[in-house]
């Protein structure tokens, strides 16, 4: 009976950590500009909100399968303390590169893994959107 009572406690703490996580409903698809595209995308990736970062992604079948597999290994391999640390950290743009007015290179890092990556992001119809082709090696062999 204690075993039981501990457990639920647990899970209730667990619970409560998540629902008094920080909201971020302001993060939007929309983006006035490169910067904002990278900051939202990122900020829907650190938090598991990989449905919404596939609405941010350039409609072709390589850039989802990228999101994908991003997803599954979020979901499949990162243990909850992990996703906790992802969710709680903030996001550190350390430089923007444009390659011409709409592409640009967005060099970024997050305060948990502190890892150097870089995103791209194109402006296609006047909406900013992440072609995730940049930040994976080619698979072609190109």
């Amino acid at each position: 009976m204690r075993s039981v009572l501990f457990f639920s406690f647990l899970f209730l703490q667990f619970f409560c950590a998540c629902k008094n996580s920080p909201d971020r409903s302001d993060t939007t698809q929309t983006s006035e500009n490169d910067v904002d595209a990278a900051r939202n995308f990122i900020r829907l990736a650190l938090d598991g909100k990989y449905d919404r970062a596939r609405e941010m992604v350039i409609n072709d079948s390589l850039n989802y399968q990228f999101i994908d597999q991003a997803e599954r290994y979020y979901k499949q391999r990162m243990d909850i303390s992990t996703r906790m640390a992802y969710r709680s950290a903030s996001i550190n743009i350390l430089s923007v590169v444009p390659q011409n007015d709409s592409v640009s290179i967005v060099h970024y890092s997050n305060s948990f893994k502190k890892q150097k990556d870089s995103l791209k992001v194109v402006n296609i119809h006047g909406q900013w959107m992440v072609d995730m082709k940049y930040s994976f090696p080619s698979t072609t062999g190109h």
